[in-house]
């Protein structure tokens, strides 16, 4: 190691021991990664490009508050904004699993850390970020999304996740909004009409309260008509995506056509697609898709979206995301109990991989033929 590399890591020597680890990124797959790492007795730095998340419409299927319980030690609260097992809003899971990372004595979260660079030797993995600092541990983890910079050094031959073909349009309205005009839906709804496909879900207000008048309406609209627009705003560049629409970016012409062609869909759904529109709370999300051959590359591993990128008609990512930092965890604690820690990484990859590869497959036929059918 260089005397600039030890100098520049001679600021975090407590997290030099090789019962650490350095996790890339604080979202989900992040969030889970560290909290199970440290139940595993590890002691975890996380690195946060950015300084807090926005509040979204997103939600997640598959989410019980089993699973919320067993990965933050606590049950729900009245202030958690939780919502109905069945779907769980983005935004409240974070808020949990975020708060759980902040409890916890073994994991020091820094935001404003933008990786630039990863390496590793026989001895320990870094990362190097663009204010000069550099963290070194026994393992890095890239939970870093679908643009993830540690895949970069994990599968150098395959580092980008592809274009789908397709968008989601996403928003979120109050029941309050339009309250008195329909019938409350009782579960999640999937809706085709012509070309367009939309997913509508109730989900539980922001103080979590499911109170007649307190709730809330998610929907996501999947739409293959508009991968111009996509271009056109560098959202997607050539076959890789870039960023997503935000609200603010959505030209009048696009809200204008979206509350027209809302008519395709049953109350309630057209009238909070409307609500949302009027109210700019809309994002636009290309969607991508990644398919690994490799997880670990030495000392250095994937999770999460860096892992693996499946649609998210899927409705798999967080019960994906859940297995993946389980079985790090285990893998990191087995390579600190006398295993190599590559060949410990090695039995992770091998008892992910097939399954990752196979629930990314089979969103790839509904993309495939959703993306072909507006061609």
């Amino acid at each position: 190691m260089s005397t600039k590399r030890r100098s520049a890591a001679s600021a975090d020597t407590a997290y030099e021991r090789q019962g650490t680890a350095v996790v890339v990124g604080a979202s989900l797959a992040g969030l889970m990664s560290a909290l199970a790492l440290s139940r595993a007795g590890i002691d975890v730095t996380m690195l946060e490009r950015v300084t807090a998340f926005p509040r979204t419409g997103a939600s997640l299927g598959g989410v019980t508050e089993n699973m919320l319980v067993r990965l933050t030690g606590r049950a729900r609260t009245d202030s958690d904004a939780t919502t109905h097992d069945d779907v769980q809003s983005w935004s409240a899971i974070y808020t949990r699993l975020r708060s759980a990372v902040e409890a916890d004595p073994r994991i020091r979260l820094r935001h404003a850390a933008t990786v630039q660079h990863v390496g590793q030797d026989a001895d320990a993995a870094w990362v190097s970020t663009a204010d000069g600092r550099t963290y070194r541990a026994g393992v890095v983890i890239g939970a870093d999304g679908h643009r993830s910079v540690v895949r970069r050094s994990v599968a150098p031959h395959h580092p980008d996740a592809t274009f789908a073909g397709y968008m989601i349009w996403i928003g979120l309205a109050d029941e309050s909004a339009i309250a008195g005009r329909h019938r409350w839906p009782r579960a999640v709804d999937i809706l085709y009409r012509g070309d367009g496909c939309l997913i509508g879900y109730p989900m539980a207000g922001p103080t979590g309260s499911v109170a007649p008048g307190a709730r809330q309406l998610g929907w996501a609209w999947y739409d293959a008509g508009r991968n111009d627009l996509l271009r056109e705003k560098g959202c997607v560049s050539g076959d890789v995506v870039q960023h997503t629409l935000r609200a603010a970016d959505v030209p009048e012409a696009t809200l204008r056509e979206l509350a027209d062609e809302a008519d395709l869909w049953p109350s309630p759904w057209r009238d909070v697609i409307r609500d949302c529109v009027d109210r700019r709370a809309i994002i636009g999300t290309p969607i991508a898709e990644y398919v690994p051959d490799r997880l670990v590359n030495g000392r250095l591993a994937l999770v999460g979206d860096a892992a693996h990128v499946p649609t998210p008609m899927t409705a798999s990512g967080f019960g994906m995301s859940l297995a993946d930092a389980d079985a790090i965890a285990d893998a990191v604690a087995v390579g600190l109990d006398g295993q190599p820690m590559a060949q410990a990484l090695k039995d992770y990859e091998r008892a992910r991989l097939d399954s990752v590869r196979a629930s990314v497959r089979s969103g790839q036929q509904f993309s495939r033929s959703f993306a072909g059918q507006a061609a």
